[in-house]
């Protein structure tokens, strides 16, 4: 992961359910903020700031685990708390923000080129199409699957505990094959806690750790994207 190339000093947040994940231009190390149920969005900017305030950065990329549009979140996130929805990071900030799902952004730091399809093994199922450095997340996740439910509740982590690994597996497969058909996508990247757990990905299929969301914040910033 390089963040260094950067024309603008940039910190990228990565927010989950558990953790926010914190990382600038020219540090090393990245910084760890829980989260809770209960957070506000007025609340992570004020612990981001505390957590920052040795850090030098111009320009800030936001993951959000939710649907995002016009530059902030469209929905409030599950595993979070209120107030999420129009939110103003660039006024809470003081400076420019750009706000997309946190998907999208790991899906943008580990693109290639061509058209490829990001899928996310975490809670859910995260799932992005980028083509031609157009992102365009996606919400399949929630696509009617089998037996009235959808391909998350098979591979995200109720899934995981409900079937066990071998089952799981079979599954996350099975949604691999259905879902690089329909978005006739000519690479799958895996990404997601559970991601490194698939053994013997298919062809033209490949895993990345969770650094690719860090990668995308910085991208976000350059050129072409």
């Amino acid at each position: 992961m390089d963040n260094s190339s950067n024309s603008r000093p940039t910190l990228v947040i990565d927010i989950g359910g558990s953790n926010i994940k914190l990382l600038a231009t020219g540090q090393e190390k990245r910084i760890k903020i829980p989260s809770d149920p209960d957070l506000h969005p007025q609340q992570l900017v004020d612990q981001v700031k505390e957590a920052t305030h040795e850090w030098t950065y111009e320009v800030i990329s936001i993951g959000c685990p939710c649907v995002c549009d016009n530059n902030s979140p469209q929905l409030d996130p599950v595993n979070l708390g209120t107030g999420w929805i129009g939110f103003d990071f660039e006024e809470a900030f003081g400076m420019p923000c750009k706000v997309i799902n946190d998907a999208a952004m790991q899906a943008v730091g580990c693109y290639q080129g061509g058209t490829m399809l990001f899928l996310g093994f975490g809670t859910g199922l995260g799932t992005t199409l980028i083509k031609d450095y157009t992102p365009v997340p996606m919400e399949a996740g929630h696509l009617p699957y089998r037996d009235g439910k959808s391909f998350e509740d098979f591979v995200g982590k109720n899934g995981f505990s409900d079937m066990g690994f071998d089952a799981w597996q079979h599954e996350a497969l099975e949604v691999v094959k259905i879902l690089r058909a329909a978005f006739t996508a000519n690479e799958v990247v895996l990404g997601g806690g559970n991601a490194k757990l698939i053994e013997q990905l298919p062809e033209n299929t490949r895993c990345v750790d969770n650094n690719a969301a860090f990668t995308g914040g910085f991208r976000l910033w350059e050129e072409p994207w």
